[in-house]
């Protein structure tokens, strides 16, 4: 499985806190931008295409000092990479920037529990490929 592009710039990762959507759970917290243009067309070469199958995101990931000492954040973005690389290429909705903050839980959670983590934060800001679109009534999460 391919890595998403990657959020790699302050100034990126400032215009999807400028937004204000997030979600808080206790392993992680997603921060979201829809972005108005597609994903090619950000890139000064306008033939970057999307391999097959590939949702047209970008993530970037953070975890501050909070969290602990340099391992303890390394172990924490590597964490959140992987929930990452597994769940978002078959529950995110393309056209969106995301960022993935992690927290003091983000070491010490199992697994699972991160994925349902980020699953959760992903349908409730309207991320997820099952969430209702922007404007309409949630029926519930079946």
């Amino acid at each position: 499985m391919s890595r998403l592009t990657r959020l790699k710039k302050r100034r990126e990762f400032l215009q999807v806190a400028s937004t204000r959507r997030k979600w808080v759970t206790p392993g992680l917290i997603l921060q979201v931008r829809k972005r108005s243009k597609p994903l090619c067309s950000l890139y000064k070469n306008a033939n970057v295409l999307l391999p097959d199958g590939q949702p047209d995101i970008r993530i970037g990931f953070t975890v501050s000092k909070k969290v602990g000492n340099a391992p303890q954040r390394n172990r924490a973005k590597r964490r959140l990479r992987s929930v990452a690389d597994l769940v978002l290429f078959t529950k995110a909705r393309s056209g969106f920037d995301l960022v993935l903050i992690g927290r003091k839980e983000t070491v010490s959670r199992s697994f699972a529990d991160l994925q349902k983590d980020l699953k959760t934060a992903l349908w409730r800001t309207g991320v997820h490929v099952d969430a209702p679109a922007e404007g309409q009534k949630a029926k519930g999460k079946s």
